[in-house]
């Protein structure tokens, strides 16, 4: 996890360590909490509001659709420090590449680790996974921001999502039609069904983080390159905003016009997807940094930054060990009183020790770095 910082090097961009912070938020705690709370008021409105913190059954878009791009994006963002800077004051490329690669083994042992490795059930074990995403992504988008420049990165990101749309378009899965979108036809999903052994996750005919997809996942890693170099360039605040807001806009515009031939499909992780996804990273990223970096507004994004400092530390946590084991310790006695409140308080419980799990590794300085 890089630390980033202005081009005169004098000032921490904060805002980074809370979007990533208020990203991992939803998915260490915040979806359940606020799935308890809005069934708890119970309104039509408010259950209506509760189906944005699941995924659609198949194409469509909701809220939780953001979660894991936007960590992709925010990943690319530290690139330009990460690389870029140490290539420009004449770091060792060997030694880069040597890091990139470790760094991607040790990410994607992790995510077998976190999908039951040590269960040893290898034919069941999902080899696909979030973190294995993280670590292949990763491992290419360097690979292209070592040896390109920002215009070859962009031609790189264009020339990957127009590829694999070729791809589906063209090129049929034996047995169905080409183009084919569907959870059963889609090549995808073959591909997946052919090469990808274990358990898939989380349609039946292919694995939501499979082998096609990843490609176009890599596109999200390098939309968060493009604002990374921004927020890191010599450009007035001001500029950076405008670059971050415009591209937002137009990400997103371009991505409700591919969506008419190219549906919005997380699965399937469509160029329509990278697109909306991307689009909304760069405005997440641009209202953090104009509210904290740039207005000065930081007291209210510390519980994201904790959180933000240790993301995977946290991720790989709660997949392993039961938090709430420990929040029951604290509140079983009185729980009961909240009555059908319960739920929410419970959940709320659970945030508060995942939380302060956190807080003390932020205040012993201790981050997991891969």
């Amino acid at each position: 996890m890089q630390e980033l910082k202005t081009v005169n090097q004098s000032k921490r961009i904060v805002s980074i360590d809370a979007l990533r912070g208020f990203d991992m938020f939803w998915i260490s705690g915040g979806d359940a909490f606020f799935v308890a709370l809005l069934a708890f008021i119970n309104t039509p409105f408010c259950l209506r509001l509760a189906t944005q913190l699941d995924h659609p059954a198949w194409t469509g878009f909701r809220f939780y659709d953001i979660i894991f791009p936007l960590f992709l994006f925010i990943m690319g963002v530290a690139m330009p420090l990460s690389i870029t800077r140490r290539l420009e004051r004449g770091d060792s490329r060997k030694k880069l590449y040597y890091h990139i690669l470790k760094r991607t083994l040790l990410l994607f042992l992790l995510g077998l680790i976190y999908n039951g490795l040590f269960n040893f059930d290898f034919a069941g074990q999902r080899y696909s996974g979030v973190l294995q995403r993280f670590a292949v992504t990763y491992f290419f988008a360097s690979l292209i921001v070592m040896n390109f420049k920002k215009k070859g990165q962009l031609i790189w990101a264009a020339s990957i999502l127009i590829m694999y749309w070729l791809i589906l378009l063209l090129v049929p899965a034996p047995g169905f039609h080409a183009y084919d979108l569907t959870p059963r036809g889609n090549l995808c999903g073959f591909i997946d069904r052919q090469f990808l052994p274990g358990s898939f996750c989380c349609y039946t005919y292919g694995d939501n983080e499979g082998i096609l997809t990843m490609f176009p996942a890599v596109t999200n890693v390098l939309f968060g390159v493009l604002a990374g170099g921004w927020l890191l360039g010599d450009g007035s605040d001001g500029g950076k905003i405008k670059n971050l807001a415009l591209s937002g806009v137009s990400f997103i515009a371009g991505a409700l016009l591919w969506s008419l031939v190219f549906p919005v499909n997380k699965y399937l992780w469509t160029g329509s997807y990278v697109l909306l996804t991307s689009g909304i990273s760069f405005l997440l990223l641009c209202a953090f940094f104009w509210i904290i970096d740039v207005r000065g507004y930081k007291k209210w994004a510390f519980p994201f930054i904790v959180i933000g400092l240790n993301p995977i530390t946290i991720y790989i946590a709660q997949g392993i060990f039961d938090f709430g084991i420990i929040a029951n310790i604290f509140i079983h006695g009185f729980a009961g009183s909240f009555g059908s409140f319960k739920p929410v308080f419970y959940q709320f419980s659970i945030i508060l020790v995942k939380w302060f799990f956190l807080y003390f590794l932020y205040r012993k300085r201790i981050f997991l770095r891969v």
